[in-house]
């Protein structure tokens, strides 16, 4: 069966990597621009409609109001881009947002964090490729009729393409991300050409179309709600950002110069292209309307249902370039091409975070783990799961989706910038070169005036959000923050249960006899049950047996099983590909090969617990090796259990369902079995 499995998996996602070869996937400046900014770079294809959408409740008359929403966007994306540079200079371990607010504010907060950038990961894949798919649907009617089919067919195609590995994928994406780029910036050269220059008129397809206001005459302070609302929409450029400070890491050295280079350049490529296409739907008179079919109108007549309202970007590049023509097409799949690719920030943002969360206990320990691609494939897979079902949920309806967005990403800005601050603080306390002082002071001032606006802004997009939807991303950050806490207080738990104790205890005590290879991950309660245990088989041979996959973590295995003077030989089996199960499988079968008339024993310590949510966390690895051993001939299988307290819980339970009778059942005694009547007809 593994060998079956084992050929299509290699056809999709390629031939696995060994551990020493992670060096190699590193990503250069180019390369790690699309990957981890295509999110904030593809946003300008739906961000200024975002505003435009907002603005004609009140009419075409507000439109004039748009160059400073994107002036308000454009201020607030410098400041965050030059606060996320201090970040990445001070805290390159990867950690991002969530780290710093850990380090200076607290688990709770890093807590809060990590729920915010999770919630907003899965949001950013939903939203985008469901905004993808309408750009596409516009040309291809297939599309629109099954919106959700394509989005969850575009979402595991991505899927299995980060699969192959980060660097790969991010060459994939490369090109595309690019185009749009340089077909944006043709687009804003050529009309800007056109306008000031030729003194041509463009006007776009909806120019000559009328808005119906929901609510004229706005003024005082709806007129000030509405502007802050559309300038919350048009935040959804800032949507990303922060993925490149959890992605230093994958960067090549120097990696936080690289990558403060990276989060330069996408901040400079962002405001140029958001405020050239505000700009120019102005000057091509665009016309958006929340809801076209009733809200626009053509000679006095709505346009109806049938309409099919064009991003702004569209119609934009309609005017300019004229619809049909060579360049209007070419932005016109790359903007479709690059909305699904926008995923991919959070294809590498999400896996990564939940690495860390993972190695900190807040989510399951095979969210820690490589793949064979030395890609965080559990995450990427996870990822595309809750991705697909909030697609299907909402219908792949970026408009019904986008307003679940953004609340999550300025909560983790504002926390971050925050923590910042008290970095900044703690070193200036200590530090006395004048120098570093003076750089100091100026970060904390960037990172102050960050987390004043970022946190400003979070009040604006829940205030103006929140009953648009906004309140679905704080019920999903609040069950995410329940679900990690919960799992940290399990993994705390597990872990002073089954500590090794450094007196005489319990666990050394010798059972009765058995054994052959005790196999072992750590140096736990249970490790050393299972020691205590062998030592008292009648066997020829005795030893213990670790796999290789973390070299730290061997290291103090070793260093530990030394200290304690166990008279056990441990034995250490190299896995390149990080696998467990296979070195261990090939090791029992050449023992076997040796002496074919000698059986070989694999005893196993097992934690043993009372719930089934708790199996998914525990006990994997050694499901998986005794269904491979079991089939081999010649080898016992020994299972050494440690009983968790929540497995005492969980035999009190059974026992009180045991003792317990039905209501009545005492007065009218147990059922018996009726016998048969003698006048039923016999068959």
């Amino acid at each position: 069966m593994s060998k079956l499995t084992d050929v299509p998996k290699r056809i999709l996602i390629g031939r696995a990597l060994r551990s020493d070869r992670l060096g190699e996937t590193l990503l250069p400046k180019r390369i790690a621009l699309p990957v981890f900014a295509s999110d904030p770079l593809s946003s300008v294809a739906y961000a200024p409609g975002e505003v435009l959408l907002v603005l004609s409740i009140a009419g075409v008359t507000a439109y004039h109001f748009s160059p400073w929403i994107a002036v308000a966007v454009v201020v607030l994306m410098f400041t965050v881009v030059a606060s996320y540079r201090q970040n990445v200079h001070a805290y390159p371990s990867g950690g991002g947002d969530y780290e710093v607010a850990t380090t200076n504010l607290g688990p709770k907060a890093g807590l809060t964090v990590a729920s915010a950038l999770l919630v907003d990961y899965v949001l950013t894949v939903a939203v985008s490729i469901s905004s993808g798919i309408e750009n596409l649907g516009s040309a291809i009617p297939f599309v629109v009729e099954h919106k959700v089919l394509c989005a969850i067919g575009v979402i595991v195609l991505l899927t299995l393409m980060n699969l192959r590995g980060v660097k790969e994928s991010g060459s994939l994406f490369a090109i595309p991300t690019y185009v749009f780029v340089f077909g944006v910036f043709t687009m804003i050269a050529w009309g800007a050409f056109r306008a000031l220059v030729l003194d041509d008129t463009m006007r776009a397809p909806t120019a000559d179309y009328v808005i119906k206001p929901e609510h004229q005459g706005l003024a005082g302070f709806a007129l000030v709600f509405l502007l802050l609302r559309a300038f919350s929409s048009g935040c959804a450029a800032l949507t990303g950002v922060e993925a490149i400070s959890n992605g230093v890491p994958a960067f090549r050295k120097p990696k936080s110069k690289n990558a403060a280079t990276t989060l330069a350049m996408m901040g400079l490529l962002a405001v140029t292209m958001f405020c050239g296409i505000i700009a120019l739907a102005a000057a091509t008179d665009v016309r958006m309307a929340e809801n076209p079919a009733k809200d626009l109108f053509h000679n006095g007549v709505p346009l109806g249902g049938d309409y099919v309202q064009n991003p702004v970007i569209s119609q934009v590049a309609e005017a300019v370039f004229g619809k049909g023509s060579f360049l209007f097409i070419i932005l016109a799949a790359a903007t479709a091409l690059v909305l699904f690719l926008a995923a991919n920030t959070a294809y590498n943002g999400f896996p990564l975070l939940g690495s860390i969360l993972a190695q900190d206990r807040y989510l399951p320990r095979q969210l820690h783990t490589r793949g064979d691609r030395l890609a965080f494939s559990n995450g990427i897979v996870l990822l595309a799961g809750a991705a697909g079902l909030l697609v299907g949920i909402y219908g792949a309806d970026s408009t019904r989706l986008i307003q679940l967005y953004i609340v999550g990403v300025f909560v983790s800005f504002t926390l971050s910038q925050t923590g910042m601050v008290r970095h900044w603080n703690r070193h200036l306390a200590t530090e006395k070169d004048q120098a570093k002082r003076r750089h100091m002071i100026r970060s904390r001032a960037i990172n102050a005036f960050g987390a004043f606006f970022t946190g400003l802004v979070l009040v604006v997009v829940l205030l103006t959000k929140f009953t648009h939807g906004a309140w679905v991303a704080l019920l999903g950050m609040v069950i995410f923050y329940a679900t990690m806490t919960a799992i940290r207080k399990h993994y705390d738990r597990v872990a002073a249960e089954i500590a090794a104790p450094e007196g005489p205890s319990d666990d050394l005590v010798r059972p009765s006899r058995v054994h052959s290879v005790v196999l072992i991950s750590k140096i736990h309660r249970p490790t050393l049950r299972a020691l205590a245990y062998a030592k008292l088989m009648r066997s020829d041979t005795l030893e213990a047996l670790s796999v290789n996959v973390d070299p730290a973590e061997t290291k103090a295995l070793r260093e530990e099983w030394e200290r304690r003077g166990i008279d056990v030989p441990l034995k250490v089996l190299d896995s390149p590909y990080r696998e467990i199960t296979r070195p261990i499988i090939e090791y029992v079968k050449s023992l076997r090969k040796e002496s074919p008339r000698d059986a070989v024993s694999v005893i196993i310590p097992e934690y043993v617990v009372g719930h089934w949510y708790e199996h998914l966390l525990h006990n994997q690895s050694a499901l998986r090796l005794k269904g491979r051993l079991l089939f081999t001939p010649g080898i016992m299988v020994t299972s050494v259990p440690y009983q968790l307290q929540s497995s005492e819980a969980a035999k009190r339970r059974a026992r009180r369902q045991q003792d317990w009778n039905a209501p009545g059942s005492v007065r009218r005694g147990p059922a018996q079995v009726r016998p048969k009547d003698s006048s039923e007809p016999k068959s």
